[in-house]
């Protein structure tokens, strides 16, 4: 046990278990739900939400080990984050966090896509992105799970086993605030809140112990379809979206805005690929001349609401999320 476990009082320590293999850990990270909620007792705390891709990071003797939500290896990627976590003192820890770019002084997915997928050196210095890693929570620690101790007591320790300097950053956290700190947020351009019980363990599933207070609406769709671009557009003219019910890909509506010429063509050339000759989708869709596609890719969508028939209002294409599956995409309900 080390000096930092040490110190924890009798009644936090007894919480502590052998950790299994960091990469275990690791495979089913805690998830937020979203959440209309405005108004928070004491026992809540507020970080930023970020506008990046959650990884989870695992350190084991000289051994650093980046992973997606889908426990896709990221090393490559990132060997900024990799060197950073590599240079650490401690040796032995999982933590868990998300990978952001910045543009014009908040966190801007459309050119964190631009680094995504990038595993040449040449092609990642070439791309000009910096990106940083935002860590907030710590699974284990010297050998110990420590999923089981309440939040605050896994955040000091995490804020004391590493050392925070470029690209490392300790995600900083309020501790009242709620409908007011939220609008502060909005006010300043961020994506909104991520509220967390401060007593909650860490739990391998999706818990409503975290919740997602958005600015606006957003979220994740399925690609299954697309048309053909018109006039002088490149590549194709909207994507066909949609999400699971159970079973079911309902349909959702088509997004057309949001693109460059690069993204336009990179991205018919995976829809041709993904070719299919019937619709994946359990509803009718009213697209003349529409191509089908397997329903694979995943695109982070922002718009600003549904509308009464279950359609996107205005939506706008952010990019391609490589870090979820399409099966774990629902329509986001706040609780």
């Amino acid at each position: 046990m080390t000096d930092l476990l040490g110190t924890l009082p009798a009644e936090h320590a007894k919480l502590l278990r052998e950790a299994r293999p960091g990469a275990e850990l690791a495979a089913t990270p805690m998830l937020a739900t979203l959440s209309d909620k405005r108004d928070f007792p004491d026992e809540w705390i507020f970080e930023r939400k970020l506008d990046g891709i959650r990884v989870l990071a695992v350190r084991e003797g000289e051994r650093v080990t980046l992973l997606s939500r889908t426990g896709r290896r990221l090393n490559a990627t990132y060997p900024e984050i990799v060197d950073a976590l590599a240079a650490q003192q401690c040796t032995d820890f999982t933590i868990d966090g998300e990978i952001v770019a910045f543009a014009k002084g908040r966190t801007d997915f459309a050119r964190l896509q631009q680094r995504m997928g990038l595993t040449r050196p040449r092609d990642i210095e070439a791309s000009g992105v910096a990106v940083t890693y935002y860590v907030f929570d710590l699974l284990r620690l010297e050998g110990a799970d420590t999923r089981a101790l309440p939040l605050r007591i896994r955040k000091s320790l995490l804020r004391r086993a590493l050392t925070y300097r470029a690209p490392l950053r300790l995600t900083p956290h309020r501790n009242e605030g709620g409908a007011r700190l939220l609008a502060d947020a909005c006010a300043h351009g961020w994506e909104g809140l991520i509220a967390k019980r401060a007593n909650s363990r860490y739990q391998p599933r999706r818990s409503t112990d975290w919740l997602k207070l958005k600015c606006s609406q957003g979220q994740e769709f399925i690609i299954g379809g697309f048309t053909e671009p018109a006039g002088s557009r490149v590549g194709f003219g909207a994507l066909l979206l949609g999400y699971y019910e159970g079973d079911r890909l309902r349909y959702a509506g088509k997004v057309g805005t949001g693109f460059d010429r690069r993204t336009l063509l990179d991205l018919r050339a995976r829809l041709d690929d993904l070719r299919t000759a019937t619709p994946p989708f359990a509803d009718r869709v009213r697209e003349a001349g529409a191509h089908w596609v397997e329903p694979t890719l995943v695109a982070q969508i922002a718009f600003t609401e549904w509308t009464r028939d279950g359609m996107l209002r205005h939506p706008r294409f952010l990019g391609l999320r490589e870090d979820k599956t399409a099966r774990d995409v629902v329509r986001e309900r706040p609780s």
